[in-house]
């Protein structure tokens, strides 16, 4: 069955959280988050994970229903102890790549539906490699993270970067603004009503696929990057 879009009281729901973000309201409102939030949800998840089986397999969960986040929020280390988050969100990681590699990311909040791919957090070991790559091969690097589709559909490829070129790559190198960037996504907001329709499924696919082309070329940096230490690893065994 196609998913046929959120129910406009799920957005009034998020809303009335961010207003009452205690776990008294929650309680008391938890049946309406299970049925018109979190079973919808799931249920688009699930879509959603069948068609990138069929056009992005690299990115297809082998069990979708880790795709969601909780709403929960972790308040162990944040001043704001708010209980829940006031959006719901769902993640489909590269396969094969550990842990905060590339990935495709959704949000829905009673403001907008936010849509993101790349990768956010890369680990120091991932970094290196995708650096490398963009040294080696600035003029591919660059043709794809402004394609103009891409940048139509995503908007212009963000992340924070560092003041000065990290060491090992020489200062002046004609991609020393990617070069600095510590992180490498794509990240748009789009009207909270979309929602609300059926074609909130196939609009994260398009953009999903428009960012395609921009995370393999991360995708195999690192992907390569590894089979290279593994055999060096073999080797000194």
């Amino acid at each position: 069955m196609a998913f046929p879009g959120f129910s406009s009281l799920a957005l009034q729901w998020l809303k009335d959280l961010k207003e009452n973000n205690d776990r008294d309201w929650f309680q008391a409102h938890k049946a309406t988050y299970e049925q018109d939030l979190k079973a919808p949800l799931l249920a688009l998840v699930d879509s959603l994970n069948q068609r990138l089986a069929a056009e992005l397999p690299e990115y297809h969960l082998d069990d979708p229903a880790k795709a969601p986040f909780r709403i929960y929020r972790d308040t162990r280390f944040s001043k704001d102890k708010t209980p829940y988050k006031t959006h719901l969100s769902a993640t489909f990681p590269r396969r094969g790549l550990p842990d905060k590699g590339s990935g495709l990311y959704f949000q829905i909040s009673a403001e907008t539906v936010g849509i993101a791919a790349g990768s956010y957090m890369p680990p120091p070991d991932s970094l290196l490699a995708i650096r490398t790559r963009i040294a080696e091969q600035p003029e591919d690097f660059a043709r794809i993270a402004k394609d103009r589709k891409l940048t139509k559909l995503l908007g212009v490829l963000q992340g924070e970067q560092l003041k000065r070129t990290p060491k090992g790559f020489l200062p002046g190198h004609p991609a020393d603004d990617a070069l600095r960037r510590k992180q490498f996504y794509y990240w748009v907001e789009l009207d909270a009503a979309l929602a609300t329709t059926k074609r909130l499924e196939s609009e994260l696919l398009t953009r999903f696929q428009a960012a395609a082309p921009f995370l393999r070329f991360l995708d195999e940096a690192v992907l390569a990057a590894r089979k290279t230490a593994t055999r060096h690893s073999s080797f000194l065994r």
